[in-house]
């Protein structure tokens, strides 16, 4: 199935591999005109969910390039590693999990190296000189740049604890093993959330977030069958988690993490306060209690959370002895929202079917098409997850109505042109 939606996403203009003309860039990806749409959606609505319908959430965009301190501090140079090895009878290298029972995963040789340690970080220099001083990281991360921004955010923000940071950025990781399409990649995009919470509180701000977060893959369009909680054993926990859960996906290759749902403690906002000797404490003027604020933290991938809508989407259907496909994508998150088609190129439709689409076009994504007969025009619409299609037609120029095609139960309907914007937008908010 996989190798079927990377072809829909190249042909429909979804995905394409970096430099393709170059012969492409392993694990880095560009997104295309309806791409785009999809993850600037999705973006939009995880912010509005995170910050705008809440008043304990404000929002943060920090530098991709920081203070390599920064990076120390946080163990990200001593344990951001993952362990590497080679087979030495065909080359692959790949991560030690990946070797199971000391065989290639590629031509099953047990010609394999002892595993060392690979530092995930790429590393790169500020200024003209390469030397070490000058030696900066891409963030691995998004959520270092909350944690060193606590008190600049949490003074004019007049926000108290318990309340979070929000951001959206760009992150770096120099996989071993990318793969599986866009699942996993060098760069990509993370959604991350961090809560500060008054120790002894973390464990019930945990099953909130919990919750929450489940929510909102449901508000997204996911079906819930396919999604579930899985917690950290202890053995697995990371340096800095007291507890964690995965919201994990059943993909075409098996159940893997959507999002990670962590209790930080209060090991971030410690350690910058030691390494940088500043006072990251929190003064609680209701209780008078001085206290370093434990984290909450929820991350979710950009990228990652695109691939499972476009998965979960995914219908093959045989209508009329015909195949079709369709992405039976959320409409809040399609990247069109809309169609508009003259049934033919003829007797002024063309024209009328402009004036349609540029009445549609100031509040919402509308794509026109006159090429190829009516059905091929839905089909293509069909691929591309557009919710609804609206055919103009002879009846049109007779009493000024048109035709609204649903995408999933491809039911149709008159409907008057000067009602049409507030009928689509009334079903695309699901109203």
């Amino acid at each position: 199935m996989m190798d079927t939606l990377v072809s829909l996403c190249k042909r429909r203009g979804f995905i394409f591999q970096s430099s393709e003309i170059y012969g492409g860039l392993n694990s880095c990806w560009d997104y295309g005109p309806l791409g785009v749409e999809l993850k600037n959606n999705i973006k939009r609505f995880w912010w509005r969910s995170m910050t705008q319908l809440r008043d304990d959430i404000v929002g943060l965009d920090a530098a991709i390039l920081m203070h390599p301190a920064v990076w120390v501090a946080s163990g990200h140079v001593e344990q951001f590693t993952d362990p590497l090895v080679d087979c030495r009878s065909c080359g692959t290298r790949v991560r030690g999990d990946e070797a199971a029972e000391g065989k290639c995963p590629r031509c099953g040789s047990r010609e394999i190296t002892a595993p060392r340690q690979f530092n995930l970080m790429f590393k790169t220099f500020m200024g003209p000189v390469e030397e070490e001083g000058a030696i900066v990281y891409l963030r691995p991360e998004t959520a270092q740049g909350i944690y060193v921004n606590f008190l600049n955010v949490l003074t004019p923000s007049r926000r108290k604890v318990p309340f979070g940071i929000a951001q959206i950025g760009k992150a770096f990781r120099n996989e071993i093993s990318p793969g599986n399409f866009i699942f996993r990649t060098r760069e990509f995009e993370q959604m991350e959330m961090q809560f500060f919470v008054r120790p002894g509180t973390d464990g019930e701000w945990l099953e909130r977030w919990k919750a929450e977060r489940l929510a909102w893959y449901a508000e997204l369009g996911l079906r819930p069958e396919r999604l579930r909680l899985h917690r950290h054993p202890n053995k697995e926990l990371a340096h800095y988690a007291k507890d964690a859960y995965d919201i994990e996906y059943e993909f075409p290759f098996g159940w893997k993490e959507l999002e990670g749902i962590h209790n930080r403690t209060d090991y971030d906002l410690s350690r910058h306060g030691r390494h940088a000797g500043k006072d990251l404490s929190y003064f609680d003027g209701e209780t008078g209690e001085r206290y370093i604020p434990f984290i909450i933290e929820t991350s979710a991938g950009v990228d990652r959370t695109l691939l499972t809508c476009l998965v979960d989407a995914y219908r093959e259907e045989e209508v009329r002895g015909e195949k079709r496909v369709v992405l039976r994508l959320h409409p809040r998150i399609a990247p069109m929202k809309a169609g508009v088609f003259p049934l033919v190129k003829r007797d002024g439709l063309p024209e009328l079917a402009r004036r349609v689409e540029h009445l549609l076009r100031p509040r919402m994504t509308v794509f026109y098409d006159e090429s190829g007969s009516i059905g091929r025009r839905y089909r293509r619409q069909d691929e591309a997850g557009t919710p609804f299609g609206v055919t103009v037609d002879s009846q049109t120029l007779a009493d000024g109505t048109v035709t609204v095609r649903d995408r999933d139960t491809m039911a149709q309907e008159r409907v008057k042109i000067d009602d049409l914007p507030a009928l689509l937008e009334r079903r695309l908010s699901g109203s």
